[in-house]
């Protein structure tokens, strides 16, 4: 299988992390979302990524759907949890992370694709306000670890993968107020080596 993904993307890097928890090699090959010859938008209409490509049926997109596919592959149980309040926490929490990351890409976009004079600092203020309520969130409650059997599930991995963008796009600004989620960031990568080595130094 191929991962159509670039080195920055949190939402790639997920499905990356993913992949390596659950034993599934994945073949990654770029994708340019702004260039508008790149085949990542047959594979996705919407031409975001990451997109799943499989030998023998349709591609899979977004990040959770992809990590439900290699849950399954796997056997179930694997980085999503089976059932019950677990399987709901993870979810959450996933969905919660997907949105902090969502609204820092908003922010980095908003920079990088308008000139100055046009750049909306009500709406940059607006996406900086999800980024910190869901900090506070998670500060205050982060995830809970995954069974013995699975080091992480979607949620902290999800988290992980906000967090890591933050350090990288937001020079580790939130680390300052948020204690609690510097240590569990410091246990998750001691847990999962595939943070570190899906790491974007750029």
């Amino acid at each position: 299988m191929k991962l159509r993904s670039s080195p920055a993307s949190p939402f790639g890097r997920k499905a990356k992390i993913g992949a390596a928890l659950c034993g599934i090699a994945l073949e990654i090959e770029p994708a340019d979302t702004t260039d508008p010859k790149d085949s990542v938008r047959a594979q996705n209409p919407l031409g975001k990524i990451p997109v799943l490509l499989r030998d023998d049926a349709a591609p899979l997109f977004d990040s959770r759907v992809i990590l439900d596919y290699l849950d399954a592959e796997a056997g179930g149980g694997c980085i999503v949890p089976a059932g019950g309040e677990p399987r709901f926490a993870a979810l959450t929490a996933q969905a919660l992370a997907d949105g902090l990351m969502d609204a820092a890409l908003l922010q980095v976009y908003e920079v990088r694709f308008r000139p100055e004079q046009i750049r909306s600092p009500d709406w940059l203020a607006t996406q900086a306000g999800k980024v910190e309520r869901a900090l506070a969130a998670f500060e205050a409650a982060p995830p809970a670890a995954g069974n013995v059997s699975a080091p992480a599930h979607v949620g902290e991995i999800a988290l992980a993968c906000a967090l890591g963008y933050l350090d990288l796009r937001f020079e580790g600004a939130w680390r300052a107020g948020h204690p609690a989620l510097v240590s569990w960031l410091n246990s998750f990568a001691a847990r999962v080596p595939a943070f570190e080595a899906t790491r974007f130094h750029g």
